[in-house]
């Protein structure tokens, strides 16, 4: 097998970027191009870090680290500025290294080594991107007795359990797969209600920062502005959007692009935070509003509660979720807000050791399983789940199942 390179962090000028170099001439490629702080050879094992350069015609192109993983993969941390990336990409290149994508390389290795099935390949290719410590918990179960090893059950017991128990598991599954994709790979929330309700103060207390505009003058935030917080086991990007005003929508003109682009976000938020005005009657919130928040997942954030009540707790559908007293302004009632995100998303107290569906391929695949009719089919799509990636992606990693 030929060596391969890969750059795996994201573009940018960040602090430290790395180079995965695998393939059994890895070592062969390393050893033209590294150098040893203090000139010592060059004596890989696993699991050492070893300092040094990366050289090409006698040229230092960076101080790098060499992490030795294994005597075919090495990981070179240098720093992080994409012109000094790509030329250690060029140097690895000019010995014979082959450049992949970050996804192909990590089949490659993964699929070079024993027991490793579809399933446990997708889990480590997550891990790379994955958004809190409780993600990356649940996709360790994964490889180690999650979901792989759910569907081996099934496939060693498919002839002796009914089908039906099988497609209650499948349900149960999926069920719990929604609330752990929302804990990997993070959340969208998106703080939704009239103008001057404290969205853009919310915001801001959320985020620890003053990231919007706040101000009283009805309707200053246009556009939306965006904070990026961390709630355990959550970690979501919070939008702040443009009042929503039945009358401004009608007007035309710049308000009604933004009225615009707040229904928008609401389409693609995973979670809406209705923020009214404690301190105003419930008339603030017109029906067309309202129905822009039919069937999406939403907790009601009665704010300014500092202030004098003129809004019935009671009047709050159930529809809008759990009503939650705060005043953002003061920073009061904000822990009970966040429990309350937690059980709205499903995700409070969720168990980090229970299979679950963590790509569109599994989730589409599990569906028909519990379409399945038969054992006869029901096997076959356990056989894919498993194997289908290893088989059919010829190195490439399907991101995506329609």
């Amino acid at each position: 097998m030929a060596a391969f390179a890969a750059v795996m962090t994201g573009q940018g000028l960040g602090a430290i970027a790395t180079v995965q170099l695998f393939g059994d001439s890895a070592e062969d490629v390393l050893r033209r191009v590294f150098r040893t702080k203090g000139g010592k050879p060059f004596e890989p094992a696993d699991g050492r870090i070893v300092l040094g350069g990366i050289v090409a015609g006698g040229e230092m192109i960076d101080e790098v680290t060499i992490g030795c993983e294994d005597p075919h993969a090495f990981a070179i941390h240098c720093h992080g500025n994409p012109l000094i990336v790509e030329r250690i990409m060029e140097v690895l290149q000019r010995q014979g290294a082959q450049a992949v994508a970050a996804e192909q390389l990590f089949v490659r290795a993964l699929t070079s080594k024993k027991n490793l099935d579809s399933i446990r390949i997708e889990a480590k290719l997550a891990l790379a991107t994955v958004k809190t410590i409780e993600g990356a918990a649940i996709l360790a179960n994964q490889v180690k007795a999650g979901l792989s090893e759910r569907i081996r059950q099934w496939q060693n017991r498919l002839d002796s359990m009914p089908l039906e128990e099988v497609v209650a598991e499948v349900g149960d599954i999926l069920e719990r797969s929604e609330p752990a994709r929302l804990i990997i790979s993070g959340c969208i929330i998106a703080l939704v209600g009239p103008p001057n309700t404290g969205k853009s103060t919310l915001l801001n207390t959320l985020a620890g920062r003053e990231k919007a505009i706040v101000s009283d003058i009805r309707g200053t935030t246009r556009d939306w502005v965006s904070a990026e917080i961390h709630i355990p086991p959550l970690a979501a990007t919070v939008i702040d959007t443009a009042g929503l005003d039945s009358s401004i929508a009608a007007s035309g003109g710049v308000e009604q692009a933004a009225q615009q682009k707040t229904a928008v976000m609401i389409e693609r938020a995973d979670l809406v935070l209705l923020v009214v005005d404690f301190s105003q009657p419930v008339e603030q919130l017109s029906e067309p509003v309202l129905k822009l928040l039919a069937g999406r997942r939403v907790v009601t954030v009665l704010n300014k509660a500092d202030l004098p009540s003129r809004f019935d707790p009671a009047s709050v559908p159930g529809q809008w979720g759990p009503a939650i007293q705060i005043s953002a302004k003061q920073g009061c009632g904000i822990d009970d807000l966040i429990c309350a995100i937690h059980r709205v998303c499903h995700v409070a107290d969720f168990n980090l050791h229970t299979p679950v569906a963590f790509t569109d391929r599994q989730t589409h695949l599990l569906k028909a399983l519990r379409h399945s009719g038969s054992n006869f089919k029901a096997r076959s799509i356990l056989s894919d789940l498993i194997e289908s990636l290893l088989l059919n992606t010829g190195g490439k990693y399907p991101t995506e199942v329609s």
